[in-house]
């Protein structure tokens, strides 16, 4: 059954490029870009999103408040609808004022009461976005969030009038101006989204204010984004990009080299030898952690000392050689680049110890013998090798029977947030993930661990952690102090607890035609599609 559907995906897939470019009449234009978005995007709904890819399309689609210039080496906060702003009170109200020439893809003006309602949206636990705690250093979101206050207008989010919109904090926080580039707090129509409730995403609903617009969304095949020719900034210089969800890495690159993809962001390992020195392929390291979560609601996971000998069993460097391409092995979760990395930190590799504390946690010779247990991860090359690898070594170093599991994105990503809810019925005991920089600081990071975050699918949860990781967010004027906390966080997060094992900070690597112009990696993963231009 399963090798039945792998053949009609696959010969789905030939279908659809047949269509697409073997038409005697097809020709390769300058203003069609060819694009590997690899996976379905689970949602095109700001407030819900959470992943790589639906973030991909939505910061192409919609504008925020602010954005990054990614030519400067400190990525500076730049203004996007937002012309200006003004922090006041000590660093603790944030007033911004918007441009008054910002349309939506309907003609309708873009104004504060649009980011009113969608940061005070993302905070409404009737959408359960795992995004929620961005915004808990808002007064009193966090009391809306869980229930403790009953009147969102009580939320320090408002719209003063139709072009300023003001932001209060219930203590100044050192990078709170970076969380207003974030794609998830773009504006939303109200209107639209109560007219069409789950479906207003839909390329015949959908309403946008970005550079591109959605026009076509053939659901796990293909995406189509077309210029927004009414957009209020430099129109983007491609026409149309024709985004395409072809997980298999091999099967993009195969469709890259016989030039049906100008873009693939992704190369398989067994490649890269023989295409790193090519002039096509693109690398860099950027602000991103992979790392193994565990969940340690589940019994055989629930002792620490269990947790730090899967930590130590595994030697990093074998992974990182293994897929050979630039990633820096790693036990510490800040990457490097970034305020708090501290390499120092973490449990490095040694199997002796390993046994050691199987031992303390009554497992081993003359003891009880360890259950197998699942690892489930996302289908990819790349994340199938990682497993393979984890399973051999996990065999090897502790004698423990580990099977692997995969799922497409989409039903991947669910499976992890539906664990919040019944941890004990879950059908996997280790997850893997990683960890891009929504903006440049450390708390982007430890902040994701904390017990208030859904994004943290481990189950576990230290008051004294997020006390520590609450302060350290105080301390915006003392980067020493700041540091020093971020280090107590670590260790309790990675040696004592050992509640995830980072495996290695992320190269990017991906593959671009030369008659592609104006892309360039940033340490933010960021796709500026509305930059890119062909030269065919």
């Amino acid at each position: 059954m399963k090798l039945k559907k792998i053949f009609t995906l696959l010969l789905s897939v030939l279908c659809l490029f047949s269509l697409t470019f073997c038409s005697k009449k097809a020709k390769l234009s300058n203003d069609t870009l060819y694009f590997n978005l690899e996976t379905e995007p689970p949602t095109l709904d700001p407030s819900k999103a959470a992943d790589t890819t639906s973030s991909l399309v939505i910061e192409n689609t919609m504008d925020g408040l602010t954005d990054y210039d990614f030519s400067t080496p400190d990525l500076k906060i730049i203004p996007k609808v937002a012309k200006s702003w003004k922090i006041t009170h000590s660093g603790s109200v944030y007033t911004f004022y918007l441009r008054d020439d910002v349309y939506w893809t309907d003609g309708k003006k873009v104004t504060a009461p649009d980011f009113e309602y969608s940061w005070k949206r993302i905070i409404d636990p009737k959408t359960a976005s795992e995004y929620a705690y961005f915004l808990f250093d808002v007064k009193n979101a966090q009391a809306f969030n869980e229930g403790k206050i009953k009147n969102i207008a009580d939320v320090g989010i408002k719209a003063l009038d139709d072009f300023t919109f003001q932001v209060t904090l219930t203590k100044p926080v050192a990078y709170f101006l970076h969380i207003s580039t974030f794609p998830d707090l773009s504006p939303l129509r109200k209107d639209i989204i109560e007219k069409y409730g789950d479906a207003w995403t839909e390329p015949e609903h959908i309403i946008t204010n970005g550079p591109f617009k959605l026009t076509h969304w053939k659901h796990d095949y293909q995406l189509i984004l077309e210029r927004n020719d009414n957009y209020y900034g430099a129109k983007a210089k491609l026409k149309k990009i024709i985004c395409f969800m072809i997980v298999e890495a091999s099967t993009a690159l195969s469709l890259y080299q016989t030039k049906k993809l100008d873009i693939i962001r992704q190369v398989p390992p067994l490649d890269i030898p023989h295409l790193k020195n090519t002039p096509e392929y693109r690398s860099g390291n950027y602000l991103s952690t992979y790392y193994i979560g565990l969940n340690t609601k589940k019994e055989a996971l629930s002792n620490a000392y269990v947790r730090r000998a899967f930590s130590a069993a595994i030697n990093r460097t074998e992974i990182t050689d293994m897929l050979q391409k630039g990633d820096i092995p790693t036990s510490t979760l800040i990457p490097q680049g970034m305020l708090g990395h501290n390499p120092s930190i973490g449990i490095p590799f040694n199997p002796t110890q390993a046994k050691e504390w199987m031992k303390k946690a009554g497992y081993g010779e003359g003891k009880k013998t360890f259950p197998p247990i699942t690892l489930l991860f996302n289908t990819s090359e790349t994340h199938k090798t990682i497993a393979e690898s984890l399973q051999s070594q996990w065999k090897r170093n502790l004698g423990i029977e580990v099977r692997l599991d995969n799922q497409e994105w989409k039903v991947y990503t669910n499976s992890l947030q539906s664990s919040h809810k019944e941890p004990l019925k879950t059908s996997f005991d280790i997850f893997r993930l990683g960890w891009n920089a929504d903006y440049p600081d450390p708390d982007n990071f430890m902040s994701l661990f904390t017990s208030y975050s859904d994004n943290n699918h481990t189950q576990w949860g230290s008051k004294t952690f997020d006390k520590i990781v609450e302060k350290a967010k105080l301390m915006g004027n003392n980067p020493q102090k700041r540091v020093e906390l971020y280090n107590q966080a670590q260790k309790m997060l990675l040696e004592e607890e050992a509640v995830i094992i980072p495996l290695y900070i992320y190269a990017h690597q991906s593959m671009w035609r030369n008659e592609v112009k104006g892309a360039k990696l940033n340490p933010l993963d960021r796709w500026s599609l509305d930059e890119f231009w062909l030269e065919r």
